[in-house]
């Protein structure tokens, strides 16, 4: 198994929550078959627009990776370009890459449907353009998929050129598949079925959740980033009543401009809902964390307008209790389910009944 090196700044905007970058990280090197070798955290009073963390505590980087013969160097903080090439200048051999280029190695993984895997190919296109460098190895990586041969084969102009050009192909490609979405799109509005859409952070349980509702079997995986291609069918909520499900790609803290851009078709079908499920899991740690981000997002997104359930998912993986109480008392509102074992899915259909009467006569 190959063996990676992660490598956090830590600084005032990510203290309280850099630890939880680093175990995803972790659970996304397991996804790729790396096995973390060690985990080096700096705390950092600013950034070095240069090189991310500082000299000194590269040199201590370089005499470990020396020791150690990883495969990949991970910073969990996001590189800029310049930041890029100076670090891989400065390691000369070892590969490196950032959260960014690591959630869109396992989106790339992900992708089953032509639309999902054009979204995630562009995205790396737009991600590698300008961190491209002279060693070419980020390249040879990323974009083998466009006709390179391999490291210093061709002028870096030449590179670029023929990355641009698949972009522009690209492009038009989604505008086709973009079509056809809006006519399946503009079906579902004719059919004057209510659409909800579920959403919320990552292994919240949402493809459960949907399977659940609908009786459809859409991959259910404890892995990050399951479903990437926006799923709909059609979920019986009782006997004379049925609605328009939705399940989209989970959401991310941060989530990078590139990733809302590769899945904008995931987003965009959200402004078409006439409700939410804001899903999260009641058994993570973090939860009140993700509560916030799926906010930001949605109000990122100008959603603020479409009316949400809350539901706590996983509320069977809670084993203190007292965790429970206190999210019940600070989130009155919230629903408290668990879609594997099928606790109380009969109060969350009431709800959604309830949200929708005034959009349908019932």
């Amino acid at each position: 198994m190959k063996k990676a090196i992660i490598i956090a700044g830590k600084t005032k905007i990510n203290k309280d929550y850099i630890n939880e970058l680093i175990q995803e990280i972790r659970d996304l090197l397991a996804f790729l078959n790396y096995k973390e070798a060690f985990t080096v955290i700096q705390n950092l009073k600013s950034i070095n627009p240069a090189t991310l963390i500082n000299k000194g505590k590269l040199e201590e980087i370089k005499n470990l990776a020396n020791y150690l013969k990883p495969d990949l160097l991970v910073f969990v903080n996001h590189l800029t370009p310049t930041q890029f090439r100076n670090l891989e200048n400065y390691f000369k051999e070892i590969e490196i890459i950032d959260r960014v280029g690591i959630i869109l190695e396992i989106f790339a993984k992900r992708a089953r449907t032509l639309e999902g895997k054009l979204q995630v190919e562009l995205a790396r296109l737009n991600y590698l353009l300008p961190r491209i460098t002279g060693y070419g190895r980020i390249l040879s990586r990323l974009a083998g998929g466009i006709g390179t041969r391999g490291p210093g084969e061709m002028k870096l102009t030449i590179e670029k050129r023929k990355i641009l050009k698949r972009i522009n192909s690209i492009k038009q490609k989604l505008k086709e598949v973009e079509k056809n979405r809006e006519n399946q799109r503009k079906n579902r509005i004719k059919s004057n079925l209510p659409i909800v859409s579920i959403i919320g952070y990552t292994n919240a349980g949402k493809s459960t959740l949907f399977n659940l509702l609908t009786k459809e079997n859409v991959l259910v995986d404890e892995k990050v980033f399951a479903t990437l291609d926006p799923i709909s069918s059609k979920a019986f909520i009782d006997k004379d009543f049925y609605i328009i499900l939705n399940d989209t790609v989970g959401f991310v803290r941060d989530l990078p401009k590139e990733l809302l851009n590769a899945f904008k078709a995931t987003f965009e079908e959200l402004k078409y809902s006439d409700l939410f499920i804001l899903l999260f899991d009641a058994s993570n740690e973090n939860v009140k964390e993700h509560i916030k981000q799926t906010f930001d997002i949605i109000t990122k997104m100008n959603l603020n307008y479409i009316p949400y359930i809350g539901v706590f998912n996983k509320i069977d993986n809670v084993k203190d209790s007292k965790i429970l109480d206190n999210l019940k008392n600070e989130y009155k509102d919230y629903l408290f389910i668990s879609a594997k074992e099928k606790i109380n899915i009969d109060l969350l259909k009431n709800k959604i009944k309830e949200a929708l009467k005034n959009y349908l006569l019932i």
